[in-house]
């Protein structure tokens, strides 16, 4: 499945989920509630957020069940250190931040390594941080692409990325975070992030190149 599929079906399942009633109550009242031991108001968080995580985590892990799983250990996680939590960033942030650690750390366990070209001490400063990553899959007839190739083709180029440069593009390409709000999530600075983001676009472009040059 390609990112943009997983992005249509986290938008439609939260919409089911969670709905857009303006009066449910703001993410900080649930959590003091949490923090005081109301275990319903954090099924309010999860039902809340859970496709949003779900749709990260599915990106990194490319399995549907692995991905329930891994969202499943993440919210454990998150239930048990709520009252660690101050409010220095907003709620999503810090659940994101668990849940893409819980999702890094299953990835290294199977084997995954920091490839040693990738060096986040430098920043890129002649890429545009806004370039295209990965090919925009649109119906187009006069082409005869066959879809459903191109999309295991991008899964495929993502699942070669290492856990680090893969949790950043699915931050930007599925989430469209800012880079600050990666830096935040990751615990690192934003010329990190800009460099494990441009080492990612590469890998990908090149590993996708056959397929740019045919759309």
């Amino acid at each position: 499945m390609a990112l943009n599929e997983v992005r249509a079906r986290a938008s439609k399942a939260e919409v089911a989920l969670t709905g857009n009633d303006n009066s449910e109550p703001a993410d900080a009242d649930l959590v003091k509630r949490c923090q005081k031991g109301d275990s319903t108001a954090y099924d309010q968080l999860v039902m809340r957020y859970r496709s949003k995580v779900y749709a990260m985590i599915y990106g990194m892990v490319q399995n549907e069940q692995d991905a329930w799983d891994l969202a499943q250990e993440g919210f454990v996680k998150a239930w048990r250190s709520i009252h660690r939590f101050k409010g220095q960033s907003s709620f999503y942030t810090w659940l994101y931040r668990i849940m893409t650690n819980v999702t890094i750390d299953t990835l290294r366990r199977k084997g995954y390594k920091t490839s040693a070209e990738f060096d986040d001490r430098i920043a890129p400063t002649d890429v545009e941080p806004g370039s295209r990553t990965t090919p925009a899959i649109s119906p187009s007839p006069s082409k005869k692409l066959e879809q459903g190739e191109v999309k295991q083709r991008i899964d495929e180029a993502i699942a070669k990325l290492t856990p680090e440069h893969r949790a950043v593009i699915i931050m930007k390409e599925i989430e469209d975070l800012q880079y600050s709000e990666i830096a935040k999530i990751l615990g690192c600075s934003i010329g990190t992030v800009m460099s494990r983001l441009f080492y990612a676009r590469k890998k990908l472009q090149g590993y996708l190149k056959d397929v740019y040059e045919n759309l």
